[in-house]
């Protein structure tokens, strides 16, 4: 059987922890992502940085109604969401069923600057 492309959970933490060029980064962030695993791929993603990917994840945090990953990306890249970015978030959460998911991005909305 082949070697996963995803570092065990102590190399992880190493490579997060340790300098690493953004190619190497990328390609595990890439990783991450092609099996689902969003929230584990951004601290690869701000090491490569790549805005561009970063940008449509939180496209798709806000449409899948996920204020958690909202949070992790705005955590780690310091571009806090607006008001209307929470409720959109909040909207798709409710919309899908997820009603702590939307309570969470409806308190976020409360917190936000207009």
């Amino acid at each position: 059987m082949a070697r996963s492309s995803i570092p065990n959970p102590l190399e992880r933490r190493h490579l997060v922890e340790n300098e690493l060029d953004s190619k190497s980064a990328s390609k595990i962030a890439q990783a991450y992502l092609a099996v689902g695993r969003k929230n584990e791929a951004l601290d690869f993603l701000v090491k490569a940085d790549d805005q561009e990917t970063l940008s449509r994840l939180v496209v798709e945090a806000v449409s899948d109604g996920d204020p958690f990953l909202l949070q992790a990306i705005a955590r780690l890249t310091g571009d806090e969401p607006d008001r209307e970015t929470w409720n959109r978030c909040a909207q798709a959460a409710e919309s899908n069923g997820k009603i702590r998911y939307a309570a969470t991005a409806r308190r976020n909305a409360a917190r936000s600057e207009a």
